[in-house]
């Protein structure tokens, strides 16, 4: 990251998630980047002052009252739930401020679509949260992109209450999506879907199917009742076979010969993946856009893509409960 002027940053929602942004700016500022934490907003009145004891900056209690105060803001990471990504980010974007987005970028594809709008009539910035595309080994892959056919995805993690106000393809699965649809660049043409509640009133847990015009396949699985935490993404592509484990930050790649033989020949390669942390890579890159005016990696357009098909995996997971006499589970 080359920042060539200063920027004044914002978090709004200092939860769990809120708090690593805060963390990484800290980071980025104590390596010398030329930015400011001018401002938090927190509506919980007891964590508002421990956050101002602890950051020594301005603690809002509403994003309107800290626009009205804080003369000067250029970019804003917006951690708040989802239910509220819209307000938040709106208010923002109207008052000429850059945002960050946790994923999904809206609760709603209508919402989503009124963002993407409104950060193009303003001239804004609004990038998305997703932080896999950020992953070294997704970043790693990409120039080994051949024309992949076939997807197999596992995002399973230990039951948390932090995100039960949206159920688990909006919480975990839409990484995956975003990554797949990354990747294969095409239009979705079938979804067959099944989920079920286990510890919430929402999907805990779900297994996707999908077909894309293209005739690549890609299947999902995601849980957050699981009892380990896997991050897996596997593909097939002509004469190749790739293994991603975001977690690991590891990229394994096996090799088929095309030629004919009896017994073909396996090459097993793990190309060079530089470490680091995704979540700051992100930052880093949407400060970048904000200083340079350029569009960001990841773009309002795609967060709202990914969104749309996760609400079309719901609405397909919905008929199905419907179909095998399973709605008294959800």
């Amino acid at each position: 990251m080359h920042l060539t002027r200063h920027l004044n940053v914002a978090v709004c929602g200092a939860g769990a998630f809120g708090q690593n942004h805060l963390r990484i700016y800290r980071e980025l500022m104590r390596s010398g980047a030329p930015i400011t934490l001018a401002a938090i907003v927190e509506s919980n009145p007891s964590a508002a002052d421990a956050l101002h004891l602890e950051w020594q900056v301005p603690v809002f209690g509403s994003v309107a009252e800290c626009l009205h105060v804080t003369q000067h803001l250029d970019a804003a990471s917006v951690c708040v739930p989802t239910s509220a990504h819209h307000a938040v980010a709106q208010a923002l974007l109207l008052s000429g401020v850059d945002v960050l987005v946790e994923k999904p970028i809206a609760a709603t594809a209508e919402e989503a679509s009124e963002l993407v709008l409104l950060a193009k009539a303003h001239q804004r910035i609004l990038q998305p949260g997703h932080l896999e595309r950020f992953n070294p080994a997704v970043t790693a892959i990409r120039p080994f992109l051949n024309h992949p056919m076939f997807f197999e995805a596992h995002r399973l993690s230990i039951f948390s209450p932090r995100s039960l106000d949206v159920d688990v393809v909006l919480d975990l699965m839409i990484h995956d999506l975003d990554i797949v649809l990354s990747f294969v660049q095409s239009p979705v043409q079938s979804i067959h879907a099944v989920g079920l509640p286990v510890l919430s009133q929402k999907s805990d847990i779900a297994n996707v199917r999908i077909e894309f015009e293209s005739g690549c396949v890609a299947n999902f699985t995601a849980s957050r009742v699981s009892t380990e935490r896997v991050r897996k993404l596997r593909f097939f592509q002509p004469h190749q076979y790739v293994s991603i484990d975001y977690a690991r930050q590891d990229l394994l790649l096996i090799d088929v010969s095309p030629e004919p033989v009896a017994s073909p020949a396996l090459k097993i390669e793990k190309p060079a993946v530089i470490p680091g942390e995704p979540l700051r890579l992100e930052i880093e890159s949407f400060l970048q856009s904000v200083c340079d005016r350029t569009i960001p990696a990841v773009t309002a357009h795609d967060g709202a893509r990914a969104l749309q098909l996760a609400l079309d995996i719901n609405a397909a997971i919905a008929a199905h409960a419907d179909r095998a006499g399973l709605r008294r589970f959800l």
